[in-house]
Formats: structure tokens, sequence, C-alpha cells
């Protein structure tokens, strides 16, 4: 028999590609899944149809629009949805670029689908859920030892909202001392996510975009000169999306400080920075750690996520409460730490996705002080041996910081690719679909011509690293060999080129059925 030659890294991938139509579209009037049965009369005697006795105002007017399927259609539908779906399960996940996607320890999902986690409700009495909340303590020092803050609220739904709650704290700091008329600008950098603008705008503020210097580090004579008595904060990402960390951050941080500003630090790349380096060190006033992405819980595309945001002592009484406390041996939801004034009010109901925090919980118990330190060593690892490979490639490049390691990740330039054949970074990405892979270009607007950002986080192992390379020089190969075969990519995945000529125009989509019914219904 002959022996398969596994040798080759690139692998043959197709995926199952359905004409799927969604499921409202699929729905039969009378179709059921499941009869359920009429009240008999011995019950009727008993405790009547239950549903006379209802209050007039929750009986519905309509019935609810629900699809109408067998139980055998609706199986096929989703297993054939899940067929079309990559994920970190599935593939190497290194180019979701900013997005720290990991591997989740599956024995983490089972402990938050068991009934103790999966039935609670926010407004159970509090001796009934003393476990969660002390989880959710615990954590919560588990978060201040980490960043060296002093309280950790975990309402805020994803790293945009802990940033909006940190601008919401800005600003009601500022009008506690009267200031705020005056304290109207937030400063951020260009390579920080665009949230760390878009959440202070949101709250009212100017932005100030500090820009680069020759190395890739914030500017400091920019940030001096925008730095004045208008200054109502900072918020900033280190190391940015390129990589790239700043080591005087201190300076910058203090002189903000001089001007009666706070500072919150986007902790979304704190992936290489466990057990290394804290913000409270670095001299900010709040920070936020993306729980579903640092802590492993997982990405999920979005959501179930935690933007855990923490603060220092004497802007703990702006949080949003309730906090969880310890009185003797239970624990408890308080607002006593908080200025019933001054606090900002939840930025969400009740404490954030319970079991979001169990499973960033378990991770850090399963790993250990010592063990957050190997995932940010590994991480940095892997990302400097992806990086080097990469740079050994004629046609890619990174700016900045010339023969210096990055951190977690780096944002790469195919620009000399793209002039020398016309493929762009998106023609590739649209290409690393058709062998089941992941690719990200760049947040907009490109400062980086022709980007892709890649993070391998602590997950992979040199083998994935290989073969995720190997399966980019394979494209690169056939950008210059075969050109046409990238343009019309993909051709072996469920995705296929979108036009997006409408894009900006809603009248051309629709983000829910009931919205696609009333806008084409006169058409």
């Amino acid at each position: 028999m002959k022996r398969i030659d596994r040798s080759h890294k690139v692998r043959n991938f197709h995926q199952a590609k359905w004409d799927e139509p969604i499921i409202y579209e699929l729905s039969k009037k009378g179709e059921r899944g499941i009869l359920v049965p009429e009240v008999c009369d011995e019950i009727k005697e008993r405790v009547g149809d239950c549903v006379s006795k209802l209050p007039e105002g929750m009986n519905r007017k309509e019935p609810v629009n629900l699809p109408e399927m067998s139980q055998s259609r609706v199986l096929r539908h989703y297993v054939r949805l899940s067929q079309e779906t990559l994920g970190a399960d599935v593939n190497i996940e290194i180019g979701q670029g900013t997005c720290t996607v990991k591997y989740s320890p599956k024995v983490n999902e089972q402990l938050s689908r068991m009934t103790e986690i999966a039935d609670l409700h926010p407004l159970q009495d509090e001796s009934t859920v003393q476990g969660i909340l002390e989880i959710i303590h615990s954590t919560d020092e588990y978060m201040r030892e980490i960043s060296g803050m002093s309280r950790f609220t975990f309402q805020p739904g994803g790293g945009s909202q802990g940033i909006l709650t940190m601008a919401s704290i800005i600003r009601k700091y500022h009008e506690e001392k009267g200031q705020d008329h005056i304290k109207d600008e937030i400063i951020t950098t260009v390579y920080s996510h665009p949230s760390d603008a878009a959440a202070p705008a949101v709250k009212g503020y100017k932005i100030i975009h500090i820009h680069p210097d020759e190395n890739g580090y914030p500017d400091f004579e920019a940030f001096k000169a925008a730095v004045n008595e208008r200054t109502a904060g900072f918020i900033v990402a280190n190391p940015e999306d390129t990589g790239v960390y700043n080591p005087k951050v201190k300076e910058f941080t203090s002189l903000v400080h001089e001007y009666d500003g706070l500072c919150g630090y986007d902790q979304a790349n704190a992936n290489g920075l466990l057990g290394v380096t804290r913000a409270k060190e670095a001299g900010f006033d709040m920070c936020f750690f993306n729980l579903h992405k640092t802590f492993s819980t997982p990405h999920g595309c979005g959501g179930p996520a935690s933007g855990a945001t923490g603060v220092v002592e004497k802007l703990v009484k702006y949080l949003p409460g309730p906090l969880v406390e310890k009185c003797e041996d239970k624990y408890t939801l308080s607002y006593d730490l908080l200025d019933e004034e001054y606090s900002i009010g939840k930025v969400r109901l009740f404490l954030g996705v319970a079991p979001v925090i169990l499973k960033a919980y378990s991770w850090i118990r399963s790993l250990g002080a010592e063990g957050l330190y190997e995932v940010a060593k590994i991480a940095v690892l892997n990302n400097n041996y992806l990086f080097n490979k990469l740079m050994k490639l004629d046609c890619v490049d990174a700016p900045y910081i010339r023969g210096k390691q990055r951190i977690e990740q780096v944002r790469y330039t195919l620009e000399k690719l793209t002039e020398e054949t016309g493929i762009t970074t998106g023609d590739i990405q649209r290409r690393m679909m058709d062998f089941g892979m992941h690719y990200w270009t760049s947040h907009h607007p490109y400062h980086i011509p022709e980007p892709i950002t890649l993070e391998p986080t602590e997950t992979p192992s040199k083998e994935d690293l290989d073969e995720y390379i190997a399966t980019l020089e394979h494209i690169f190969k056939e950008c210059y060999e075969n050109p046409e075969i990238v343009k019309t990519a993909p051709h072996s995945s469920v995705c296929h080129q979108v036009d997006e000529s409408g894009l900006d125009d809603p009248s051309e989509w629709a983000l829910s059925w009931r919205t696609y019914l009333r806008k084409t219904s006169d058409q």
C-alpha cells in the first residue's frame, strides 16, 4: 500500500454549501413540530383552563409570529447552518486580528450549561444565588490583582461598552468638579481600537487623534501639544493593533494627570501582558478586559461577552451598581460603595452575563498566577515566530520598530504584492476561505496600506502556525502565477463575493424578518 504523503502543509478543503432559506421562508402554515394536548376535563374542573385567569393586559391580541415547521425540517435547517460556519473548533484561528480568539476548554462550557447556572434568574433572592455571587466577587478580586485596580464591574456587555463606561465615568468625574463645560476633549491614538474614539464621542466629547512617530509609538511631542486644560481624558490601547508596545506610556498618563484628566486603558490587547505589567503601574485610572477574548469565555462572534471594567479607589463611587460584597459568611448585592448622586447608573441590566463570568473564573482558577504568565509568554513567542517567518517573504512587510519583536499581534502590509500583481488584501482574505481559514485586514480606515492583522494567541502549536504560514505562502505564489483564481475567490467556501454597493443605503437591507416584510410590503 502506498503511504499517504502528509509533508505538504496546505490542506485540501471544501465546505458544505447549502442554498438555505431563512427559517421564516421555510415556514408552512399549520405544520407543527409537536402537538400539545388540550387541557382535559378533569384538570379544567380542578384548576380551570388557566388562560382565562390571566390578567387582560397579559393576553396577546394576535398569536405570536413564529415559524411553523416539523421537527425534522428544523433539525435539517440548523445542522445545515452549522456546516456553513467556521470557528476556533474547526479551523486554525490565527487570522481574527485583534480579537484574541483562543481555545476555550470544553469543561468550562459544560459548567456554564449546568442547570444551576442556566436556570438562574437575576431577580432571585440573594440567599438562593450565593454560588454565582461568590464567583462574581472572586473574579472581581482576580481582576484587581491582574490590573492593580480597586474594583470591577461586569455589567458592560463587551469592550466597546466597557469604553463607554469609562467615558461615562470621566464625564461624571468632571461634572462633580464643575469642570464639564471646560473638559470637553478625549485623546486617543489612530492605532487604538475605533471604539476608543467612538464611545467618548457618544458622550459628546471632541476626539483628538495622535498619530505615530517614525517608530510606530504614539508621537509624544504631538501628545504634549494636544494636552491642555480642555483634556478630560486619555483612552488608549497598549500595545496598539500594530503589536507595538509604548514603553513610555507612564509619561503620557502623568501629563494628562497634570491637567486633572483621567486615563482609561483599553486592554483588549492584554493577552501578551498577563503577569508582566499592570494598568495601575502605567498610571491608568481605569481599564477594561474582554473576558470573552483574553480570559477565554469564548469570543462567540460578538457575544455573549463581558467588558469587565475596573477603576482606582477614587472612582469606585461612579461605578454602575450593584456591586457584590462579602458580609461575614455571605455575599450580597450592595450600593454602599457607590455615590447615588454621581454613579453613572446601570450600563445594562443586572450584573452582566453570569455564564461568561463563570467561564473566565474557571479559566483563571485552572491556570493560577504562573499559568496566566505562561499564557502571555507563549502568546508572544507564537506571534514572533509567525512574525519572523512572514517577514522572510518578499511580498510581506511590517511598518515600524525594525529589528524588534512585537507583543501579541502584528499588523502587516501587502502593499508590494498589490503593486506587483493588482491583488488586494481583501482578495487574499476571500481566497483564505477556500482553505478553511480566517484572515483579517484591519479596522477602517486603513492607516497601513493593504493590511493584514494576525494574532495567534497561546493556542496554536508550531505545527498549526506552520500550516497557516504555508497556506499564506501558497496563496502569495498564486498571486504571481495564477492571479485569476485569487481574484475570483472563494471557490470552495460557503461564502461568495458580496456586492457591497448598497451597504450605505438602509433601504437595500434589513436586520430582521419583520423589517424585511415591512420594506417589501409595497413592492
